[in-house]
């Protein structure tokens, strides 16, 4: 059993895979200050749910845009897994091709996802991925990492707002019923979300433009949220990254 774990800024997504098939994936909020007995703790109570044991995971692949997290991990790996956790390394693999100047600056999270859109889907692709960033990453009819974009996410937009504005509110994001509002709330449904679907289509029409006829495929914590009032996306796949993982510790290791 192949135990999955993606580290990022905002949450930490686990994975459990049998074989190919990813089994079971939850998702925590990513906390620097915890320790590797902490995470060890999250970990044991998720298994214990869906009656899982730690010594049926014999191998542990992680993808992390987290630094500070890499050490915890693999601490929390030796100790209660008995493991050295395989890490994505973007600069230590020949899986795909990397167009970015300079290669080592793309997140591994991004060649991960695009890895696996690629295998999953074919290419040209390009992947969204709904985080505490929003990226899109262009791969060719190839396999090749092109590049992409990085633009903040919705959250993180939406909480300047709220942190520079004395008089708005702090509201939930979700997608409005019209466009012009006719309450300060309404109003500002109005303005995060529909101005953060327009900029999503509109970077994808530009996209477009340079990469001929792509298979668009969105992932991340928050894509059906997004993808509920945006047009152009051809298929949700929250479980990329996961799946990414899987290939990559499976090409890489030879199992």
């Amino acid at each position: 059993m192949l135990l999955a774990i993606d580290l990022g800024n905002t949450n930490v997504v686990l994975g459990v895979f049998e074989g190919k098939t990813i089994k079971y994936s939850w998702r925590i909020a990513t906390l620097r200050e915890r320790t590797s007995d902490e995470y060890a703790i999250i970990f044991r109570g998720l298994f214990s749910l869906y009656r899982l044991r730690f010594d049926a995971v014999q191998d542990i692949a992680v993808c992390s845009v987290v630094p500070p997290l890499n050490e915890t991990i693999t601490e929390m790996a030796r100790r209660h897994f008995q493991i050295n956790p395989f890490f994505v390394d973007p600069m230590r693999q020949d899986l795909m091709p990397i167009h970015y100047h300079p290669p080592s600056d793309v997140g591994a999270d991004r060649i991960v996802n695009s890895l696996a859109a690629f295998q999953l889907f074919g290419g040209p692709a390009v992947i969204v991925d709904f985080g505490t960033a929003t990226t899109f990453d262009a791969v060719s009819a190839k396999g090749e990492y092109l590049g992409g974009i990085i633009a903040p996410g919705i959250a993180v937009s939406a909480e300047a707002l709220f942190a520079r504005t004395a008089k708005l509110p702090r509201i939930e994001i979700k997608k409005p019923d019209k466009a012009i509002g006719d309450s300060t709330v309404s109003s500002m449904q109005a303005g995060i979300y529909l101005g953060y679907v327009s900029m999503v289509e509109g970077m994808l029409r530009r996209i477009q433009k340079e990469l001929e006829n792509p298979h668009v495929i969105a992932t991340g914590g928050l894509a059906r949220l997004i993808c509920e009032g945006a047009e152009g996306i051809d298929r949700i796949e929250e479980n990329l990254t996961l799946l990414g993982l899987e290939i990559f510790y499976s090409r890489l290791s030879g199992t």
